[in-house]
C-alpha cells in the first residue's frame, strides 16, 4: 500500500528511473483542463514503496513530463566517456548514471544512444564482476533497439539495475548497491532540472519536490562503513546533496528557476566529477 505523509513527496521524476520500479504501466495521473493543458494529480500517481519512499514507475513520469510540455529528449543525450578506474565505488556510481543514460536514450526514441548505453552497462558490469548477472539484460537491451521495442528497453533496465542490486547485496557489497541507484538519480535529476529549465513552469518544477528521497540518500551514507564514507566521491556527494535538500525545503511555496538551476548546478557538478580522469 502507497503511503502519502505529504502529496508532494511521490511525484518525482528523479528516483523513479534509478530506483527498480514496479512492473506494469498504470494510468498517468495527469487530467486534461479547460484548456486543454495537463494537470498534475500526485496523489494518483502509480508508484511503489522502497525504504518508506514512494518510487513512481519511471514510464510514468516520463509520461507527466511530456503531458506538461513536450520536451526535446534528444538535447539531453549525453556521449558517455567512462573514465578507466579499478575504484569499486566509483565503478557503482557510473553504472547507476549509464542505466539512467539508457532511459532518457529510451525517452528520445534514439535507437543508437540506447544501443551505447547498454554496452556500458554491461562494460561497467563486467569491471564489477558481474557480467554474468547483466549480459542477459544487456543483450535482450540491444536486441530490442534493433526493433524499436522502447517498452521492452524498459523493463530490461529496470531488471538490469534491480539485477545489480541484488548480486551486490548477495556479495556483501550492499553499502555499494546503495550507491548505483545514488549514481542513477544524479543522472536523472541533472535531465529533469535541464528539462525544466529550459521550459520553467510551477507545475513542472513541482516533479523536483523530493526532499524525503534526498534524506533517505543521506541516511544511506550515514549508516556505510567508514571507509565508504571517507571516499572522496562519496563525501562530495554527500555534500552536494545536502544542498540540493536545503532547495527542495525552502519551496514551500513552490520552485523558482533559480533553485531549479542551483539543483542542476550541484548534480552536474558531481557528474563532472564522478566522470573526471583524476
Amino acid at each position: 500500500m502507497l503511503k502519502h505523509a505529504n502529496p508532494f513527496l511521490n511525484t518525482t521524476f528523479l528516483a523513479a528511473l534509478w530506483l527498480f520500479a514496479a512492473g506494469g504501466m498504470q494510468g498517468v495521473g495527469a487530467q486534461g483542463t479547460s484548456e486543454g493543458v495537463q494537470e498534475f494529480d500526485p496523489l494518483a500517481f502509480p508508484g511503489q514503496v522502497v525504504d518508506d519512499v514512494v518510487v513512481p514507475v519511471p514510464s510514468e513520469v516520463f509520461s507527466v513530463l511530456d503531458k506538461l510540455g513536450e520536451p526535446n529528449w534528444r538535447q539531453e543525450i549525453r556521449e558517455m566517456n567512462t573514465p578507466q578506474t579499478s575504484d569499486r565505488t566509483r565503478l557503482t556510481l557510473l553504472f547507476g548514471e549509464a542505466v539512467a543514460e539508457g532511459f532518457v536514450a529510451v525517452q528520445a526514441e534514439d535507437k543508437e544512444a540506447v544501443k551505447d548505453a547498454g554496452r556500458e552497462v554491461n562494460n561497467l558490469a563486467t569491471a564489477l564482476g558481474l557480467s554474468r548477472s547483466v549480459l542477459p539484460h544487456a543483450n535482450a537491451i540491444l536486441e530490442a533497439a534493433d526493433h524499436n521495442d522502447w517498452r521492452s528497453i524498459r523493463k530490461e533496465l529496470d531488471l538490469t539495475q534491480k539485477t545489480v542490486r541484488d548480486t551486490m547485496e548477495q556479495m556483501r557489497d550492499a553499502d555499494l548497491a546503495q550507491l548505483v541507484s545514488l549514481g542513477g538519480w544524479l543522472r536523472g535529476t541533472a535531465s529533469v532540472t535541464s528539462v525544466v529549465g529550459k521550459a520553467f513552469s510551477a507545475d513542472r518544477a513541482e516533479l523536483l519536490n523530493q526532499p524525503m528521497l534526498v534524506e533517505h540518500f543521506l541516511t544511506v551514507i550515514g549508516g556505510m562503513p567508514s571507509a565508504t564514507k571517507k571516499h572522496e566521491l562519496v563525501k562530495e556527494t554527500q555534500k552536494g546533496l545536502k544542498v540540493i535538500l536545503r532547495e527542495m525545503e525552502a519551496a514551500v511555496d513552490g520552485f523558482s528557476e533559480e533553485s531549479v538551476k542551483t539543483i542542476n548546478s550541484e548534480c552536474e557538478g558531481l557528474l563532472k566529477r564522478l566522470n573526471s580522469n583524476s
